[in-house]
This record gives structure tokens, C-alpha cells and sequence, in this order.
């Protein structure tokens, strides 16, 4: 079980696939863990063939201090995906594989979908995994796609992306999967050190505390609160917390019934940036 490393070889190998194939892609940077081993199974229970990519997109880090500390594990990373099956497709192309001469991102416009949240503090990350994600689907053209829900704004922004390019594949969200004490997988939780990854906890009984309180509070209220407990614990650092409507991803101003809602937060622990988010109703 090789990689493959260029667009040549990997459309060799899907045009050797029966027709009428269905193909399950897994869009991941790598530094892969749990929370990306479910996508895989899930993928792999859904559709005959799956394709995992593995690809550090240079256009989503606004950052660039961010980008050369992300971690790049692409032997432990193979080592997982062929624990679940050796019959996986791994794609790992070089940034010239992807962007040619150009490493630059395409400009889109989500309805808004892109100013919010992340959108606020990472300047032009989601055209950079936009370009991508298209780029991907234009290349592997699969049937369904598999993103998990800690990255929730991301995966409105592909669902809105397919919808504004026509791109025929069915995105499907899957459920975050947490450490035993609560924090959200990911790839960068690496970083923090024992102690920190331990107190991270905090992070998400926050989020519960909030989705209590938001069957009897209102949301300028909470987040209020939320910003309290955050300038009291000196561990971390709160750069948002927000309650939106899930459909428009706008921060509430009032309830309105049979509205979905959900929290999202993005916190600094030491240099380290984590972001997570929970359903509220």
C-alpha cells in the first residue's frame, strides 16, 4: 500500500474502478487521529471505493508560523489508514500538483457564510480550502464527501461551495469525535503539553454550560458569562464566542421557534489555536 503522489497516477487508478463505482473522499492535512479514522470507516461503509487525501494546503493558513509547525506524520498516518483497510486510495500530492506555478487561492463568495467567525480572524482562509476542496472534487469527482463537525463553518462553507459550482456530490457531516476528558480531536492538540491538553477541558464543559443555560437565558447573557470564566482562567485565551443560526451561521439577536442554534467558540491556549462548537437545540 503506496501512496500516490500525482493527478496522473490517481486518475489511472480510478479509471481502472468498475463503472458505477461510488467514491468516498476524505479531504485531511494529515497528522491523522481518531477523529479522522470514524470519517474513514464511515466512508468505507458507504461506498465501494475511498479515497483519503493528504495534502498541507498552503492557501488556508493566514498564519504562516501556523502552517510550518502543523505537523506532517505521513508514516503514522499510512500505518492508521491501512489498520482500517489496505484497500484505501492515499493521495499525497506536492503543492505543484495542486496550484502549478501559482500557490494561490481562487476568490469566492458564500453569502456571507465566509465574514463570520472564522471568517473574521483567519483573512482569506476559506477561499484557500475552498480552492482545494474543488480542486479535489474536480479531480477524484466522488460520490460523497466526509467532513467532520468541529470544523462546522468549514463544512457550511463545502455544502454552499457545491451548490454555487453545481458540483454533483453529497457532503456529509459527521460527529466530533472528543478526547476522554471532552476536547474536541485534532490535529494540533499535539502541540499542547500534557498539562495544557488535560485543563482543555474546559473548552468544551464551557459549551455544555452554555447549551444549559440557553433554555432559560438569553444569548447576549451567556456569552457575557462566557467571556467572564474565560478572563478568570489565565490558561486560555477566548477570541469568540458565538450562538448563530445554524442555516445562516448569524449570531442571534432573539429566539425564533423552530430555529436550529448552535455555539461556536475559538480559544488560544499558549500559541495554540483550538476552536469547537456544540448543537443547542
Amino acid at each position: 500500500m503506496l501512496p500516490i503522489n500525482t493527478k496522473k497516477e490517481l486518475l489511472k487508478k480510478l479509471n481502472s474502478l468498475l463503472e458505477n463505482h461510488t467514491i468516498g473522499l476524505v479531504p485531511t492535512m494529515g497528522a491523522l487521529h481518531l477523529g479522522h479514522a470514524s470519517l474513514i470507516k464511515r466512508a468505507l461503509s458507504e461506498n465501494d471505493k475511498v479515497v483519503v487525501s493528504i495534502f498541507v494546503n498552503p492557501t488556508q493558513f493566514n498564519n504562516q508560523e501556523d502552517l510550518i509547525k502543523y505537523p506532517k506524520t505521513l508514516d503514522e498516518d499510512m500505518a492508521l489508514i491501512k489498520a482500517i483497510s489496505s484497500e484505501i486510495i492515499v493521495f499525497t500530492p506536492k503543492i505543484t500538483e495542486i496550484y502549478d506555478n501559482a500557490t494561490v487561492s481562487k476568490s469566492y463568495a458564500f453569502n456571507g457564510l465566509e465574514k463570520v467567525m472564522e471568517g473574521a480572524f483567519r483573512s482569506g482562509h476559506f477561499n484557500g480550502v475552498a480552492t482545494i476542496v474543488e480542486a479535489l472534487f474536480d479531480l477524484i469527482k466522488p460520490t460523497r464527501a466526509y467532513f467532520g463537525e468541529k470544523d462546522f463553518q468549514q463544512l457550511c462553507i463545502i455544502q454552499k461551495l457545491t451548490e454555487l459550482q453545481k458540483i454533483r456530490v453529497d457532503i456529509i457531516g459527521c460527529p466530533i469525535v472528543r478526547e476522554p476528558n471532552g476536547l474536541a480531536m485534532s490535529s494540533r492538540n499535539e502541540r499542547l503539553n500534557t498539562l495544557l491538553r488535560q485543563k482543555a477541558s474546559f473548552i468544551y464543559e464551557t459549551l455544555q454550560a452554555a447549551k444549559q443555560k440557553f433554555g432559560t437565558e438569553n444569548a447576549h447573557k451567556i456569552k457575557g458569562w462566557v467571556e467572564y470564566i474565560f478572563r478568570k482562567h489565565t490558561d486560555f485565551k477566548l477570541e469568540y464566542f458565538e450562538i448563530t443560526d445554524v442555516a445562516t451561521l448569524t449570531p442571534i439577536q432573539q429566539k425564533i421557534k423552530n430555529t436550529k442554534y448552535r455555539a461556536f467558540i475559538a480559544v488560544f491556549a499558549d500559541d495554540l489555536r483550538l476552536i469547537d462548537n456544540i448543537a443547542l437545540n
